[in-house]
């Protein structure tokens, strides 16, 4: 599992726009890195749109957003059309971003115990470190404590 300080694990992932995505791209921007559990749900539904529209705001300061999850790239065309989202989604169907930063975990839902995504946030410095790491995220109000990071 990544800690705060750490270099953030390099990957290289497919993007909705059918091109290929490597974090080291970003080197000398900061980068907020965020994995969800899956496309058109209602709590990853509305973390996407509140990304979305605080997007300018991270613009204007330089910072680009990632989305991630394991779904497909077909859907994640849908889900960012369908939510007019203005940042890329990546996809993950290997796990291996996931399982990079420690967010495919053993989870418990009603009694039962499966495996998926910690909702995970993780905010990437200029010099490609990790400056802050949000784990277990709750939705509401999320996007506003990652500006009050800035």
């Amino acid at each position: 599992m990544v800690e705060e300080g750490e270099t953030a694990p390099d990957f290289e992932l497919e993007s909705d726009d059918g091109s290929m995505v490597k974090l080291s791209q970003f080197r000398g921007k900061k980068v907020i890195l965020y994995f969800y559990p899956k496309d058109n749900t209602s709590g990853c539904t509305k973390e996407a749109c509140d990304f979305r529209d605080s997007v300018s705001w991270f613009d204007d300061l330089g910072i680009a957003v990632l989305g991630v999850s394991k779904d497909s790239i077909g859907s994640h065309k849908k889900f960012k059309e369908k939510n007019s989202l203005n940042f890329p989604l990546l996809s993950d169907p290997d796990l291996d971003a996931h399982k990079k930063y420690g967010v495919w975990k053993e989870k418990k839902m009603y009694g039962k115990t499966f495996m998926g995504t910690e909702r995970s946030t993780f905010l990437i410095g200029e010099d490609g470190k990790i400056e802050k790491i949000f784990r277990k995220v709750r939705v509401p109000g999320h996007v506003d404590t990652v500006k009050e990071s800035y």
